[in-house]
């Protein structure tokens, strides 16, 4: 099978695309031809080396974590699981970048028939790790809650979770993305220079007076913004683990939002329409370096989304099919 290998850290140009086996299949594991596979920023920093002492990489390094396709093949003791059956999951092998990957059963779930392909394939680690950071600042209804990194692939989904939750968003994002976060019913401050202010202002007018929690998705010095707005720092949650340790933030990810129960909840409010999964581009699996171009340069609005050979094209792809 194709699949997304490096062999050293690196830039960008460092990924290929080589001819390797699968693992061999175990008793429980289920093997699943890919028809959708998002990519994440955690990626690109695994590849550059950035994560190492976190997350060190084996080389040659398979990549990926979110997968979507169809049971292609299962383990002897499987019960739950046959041929054909069309599924969504995780993979912690850092191994669906591919045409096929091999996870045990209980990484999947079965994918809802009004989902599109690319949106299951994208939903696992953004998911979770959205779902996680807005359980862990038990946000409520009516409040306040500022989301940096608000139009990347975690933070839409996070927008769209508290708003089910009934809590008023303030996004820091690029003003290029107005329209999508007005239609969320956010309100867009913009991030650079003079940030802390123009939120200041904006929680002013949204007639709440303060901040009562603050998702951070982008890092650097939003913590600290957080809680110079009077953020308590038990309902700041960061995913820069050593700031949230020397502020006595949160620093819940998808760990510890990785469960089937979750996945197959956020499954089900996407085919139900109630969430989106905004899907900035897809790239067939051989234009793995433009998509990951696109994801680290671009800012772009929501996932990318890489496509092995024989699945379908966004821009034909309807309910599910």
């Amino acid at each position: 099978m194709k699949a997304v290998r490096f062999h050293r850290y690196g830039d960008i140009d460092v990924l290929g695309v080589e001819d390797v086996e699968p693992r061999p299949l175990g008793p429980r594991d289920v093997l699943v031809r890919v028809r959708a596979a998002g990519i994440n920023p955690g990626e690109a920093k695994i590849r550059t080396g950035a994560l190492h002492e976190r997350f060190p990489a084996t080389f040659p390094s398979g990549q990926g974590s979110d997968l979507a396709g169809t049971v292609a093949a299962t383990g002897a003791a499987v019960t739950g699981w046959a041929p054909g059956d069309p599924v969504l999951g995780w993979s912690w092998e850092r191994s669906s970048h591919a045409e096929y990957v091999v996870v045990p059963h209980d990484q999947l779930v079965r994918k809802p028939d009004g989902i599109p392909w690319t949106a299951a394939g994208a939903l696992y680690v953004a998911g979770s790790t959205a779902w996680a950071a807005v359980t862990a600042v038990d946000a409520r209804a009516g409040e306040t809650v500022v989301v940096s990194g608000a139009t990347g692939g975690v933070g839409t989904i996070a927008v769209q979770l508290l708003r089910l939750r009934r809590a008023h968003v303030v996004a820091i994002a690029s003003p290029r993305h107005r329209d999508w976060l007005e239609s969320q019913g956010a309100t867009l401050v913009h991030y650079g220079s003079g940030v802390t202010e123009r939120l200041r202002r904006a929680i002013e007018d949204d007639g709440a007076g303060t901040a009562h929690a603050f998702l951070d998705f982008h890092g650097g010095d939003y913590p600290r913004i957080a809680l110079s707005l009077g953020v308590p720092p038990r309902r700041v949650n960061t995913l820069d683990y050593g700031v949230a340790a020397a502020l006595g933030a949160r620093a819940q990810d998808s760990a510890e939002g990785t469960s089937r129960a979750v996945l197959t909840e956020l499954a089900e409010l996407t085919a139900a329409g109630r969430i989106e999964v905004p899907i900035s581009r897809t790239h067939p699996l051989g234009e793995v370096r433009a998509a990951f171009t696109h994801l680290e340069h671009d800012h772009p609005l929501g996932k990318v989304v890489l496509l092995p050979p024989n699945a379908v094209p966004h821009s034909i792809e309807k309910n599910g099919a």
